[in-house]
């Protein structure tokens, strides 16, 4: 959990610091459907992901019922990290998996806060 939580923070300092350095645009707007409109790619990648991370707490979860083999836990926080926590968070609450675990029931929506916060940023860049 303190691993997921440093990685966050890393994540939110160096989006203040570029916010600090004057990498933003003069406006802001929250258009993230046109955004992901115009980059299509990266919505096509964050439905991937999330599919994919949806697909692995799923297997974890038959794997853990039939005492069989597990998924570790910095693969399924890593595969929340890089963009599928929409699928982790979705399936930790319709398959009841991974819901007394701290490093799931909190990682995953700091994880969440801190994409959301990065794609705002990346939104307003200016770039």
């Amino acid at each position: 959990m303190s691993r997921v939580f440093i990685a966050c923070i890393f994540v939110f300092q160096v989006v203040v610091l570029l916010v600090l350095k004057g990498h933003h645009a003069d406006t802001i707007t929250f258009a993230f459907w046109k955004f992901f409109t115009d980059y299509k790619l990266l919505l096509i990648y964050l439905v991937i992901i999330n599919f994919v991370t949806f697909a692995a707490f799923a297997v974890d979860k038959v794997n853990a019922m039939n005492d069989r083999s597990r998924i570790r836990i910095v693969t399924l926080l890593g595969l929340a990290f890089i963009g599928g926590s929409v699928g982790g968070l979705l399936a930790m609450y319709l398959l009841h998996h991974k819901t007394k675990k701290d490093y799931f029931t909190v990682g995953i929506p700091i994880i969440m806060i801190m994409q959301v916060l990065v794609a705002f940023y990346i939104l307003n860049a200016g770039w």
